[in-house]
């Protein structure tokens, strides 16, 4: 049970495709304060870049508010550009700060569109739901880090608010250029300490919203298990496939020390070129062929030339040679299944090495001996062969 128990738990960190899945979903890292910790970083730096505008934008304005004529005539014209102005102010500040955001967003966890948080979510309009939502956990850090956010940026403003009281108070004793200045120095200084303000509070909801991002993507050790069988395949698939790796690697190792026994074959039957197998009998000694050597690809390659160098003969059948390889191991005798076909072979060249002239030998394979070139079954009747 105490098994059963920590499987449900989810003490496993997420995998790479949980997170991925979690990425389609729109299920990524984000913080609110950093957006507007963005977002009041760069009007502070636009501020400051601009800050040498002011006045003259100041005395534009105040050119607007001035009525020399016809109200009727000027009036249209003016709201006209004041409303020119006032865009392209907006555009200019609201461009520069929206770019950030996005940077802001990219470099946490990236912007994604994800169709799949689009879609409407039933369970949202459970009372109970909402109720569970209202105190938990989450809802109760939110309030906390409420208050502290509320508590701090209201202290720093109070701060700089009382030791620019003085110039806070002068506004409007002089003309506009001057106040706008004095108010774009203080709006400047303001923001740049909420800045920093805010940057504490933004690293701080940064780690938490990691924490909580992290934890609700938590796995059990169950679904670790199937996530890793569904990717790399079943234990036990993979354990029978590294067995059957090993087995032909301990066979290729063996073909290979073989050829060393070539000297002692009494033929050699060939695919041509890709699969060789040399066969050794010596009647009234042995029962039935066995086979001294085998391989394929550049091993059979071996083969061919060790026998052509020893003068072996070389009978170039690919069904039967095919059909040793396959149900044939080093130092075991033939399938007695092809006992025939061998025999025929064998007597063919008896009566070569006898100064006989005989026909090419024909044999016919069992359908079930019948292979292609992977080992494969194949169901075609009729084998002939050629003596090199």
């Amino acid at each position: 049970m105490a098994g059963e128990d920590s499987d449900l738990e989810k003490t496993e960190e997420p995998t790479q495709r949980r997170l991925d899945d979690a990425r389609e979903r729109g299920q990524i890292l984000t913080s609110q304060d950093a957006f507007v910790l963005a977002a009041i970083g760069i009007g502070t730096g636009l501020l400051t870049i601009g800050f040498r505008l002011l006045p003259d934008l100041a005395g534009r304005w105040a050119g607007l508010l001035r009525i020399g004529g016809d109200p009727a005539d000027l009036l249209i014209p003016r709201l006209a550009l004041a409303w020119r102005v006032l865009l392209l102010a907006g555009l200019a500040a609201a461009v520069p700060v929206l770019a950030g955001v996005i940077l802001m967003q990219t470099a946490l966890g990236g912007v994604r569109f994800a169709p799949r948080a689009l879609g409407f979510k039933f369970e949202k309009l459970d009372p109970v739901s909402g109720m569970a939502r209202l105190v938990s956990l989450r809802a109760l850090v939110t309030l906390l880090k409420s208050l502290v956010k509320v508590a701090l940026l209201g202290a720093l403003t109070w701060e700089v608010f009382i030791a620019r009281l003085p110039d806070f108070i002068a506004l409007g004793q002089g003309n506009a250029a001057a106040d706008m200045a004095v108010l774009g120095g203080l709006t400047a200084t303001l923001l740049g300490r909420l800045s920093l303000g805010l940057a504490v509070v933004a690293v701080a909801d940064l780690a938490w919203q990691y924490r909580s991002h992290m934890a609700g993507l938590r796995m059990t050790k169950d679904e670790v298990r199937r996530e890793s069988k569904e990717q790399n395949g079943s234990p036990e698939v993979k354990g029978k496939i590294r067995q059957k790796q090993m087995q032909a690697a301990r066979r290729a190792g063996r073909q290979r020390a073989s050829v060393a026994d070539v000297p002692k074959a009494t033929a050699i039957i060939t695919n041509p070129r890709h699969f060789a197998v040399a066969l050794r009998f010596v009647p009234g000694e042995m029962a039935a062929p066995v086979i001294v050597s085998m391989g394929q690809g550049p091993v059979a390659a071996e083969i061919i030339a060790r026998a052509r160098a020893l003068g072996i003969h070389r009978v170039q059948m690919p069904p039967l040679a095919r059909a040793l390889f396959f149900t044939g191991d080093i130092g075991t005798q033939i399938d007695e299944r092809l006992f025939s076909a061998v025999a025929v072979v064998l007597a063919f060249l008896y009566r070569l090495d006898r100064g006989e002239r005989p026909d090419d030998p024909e044999v016919e394979l069992p359908p079930d001996l019948r292979f292609d070139s992977h080992g494969r079954p194949e169901a075609r009747g009729g084998s002939s062969g050629q003596v090199a």
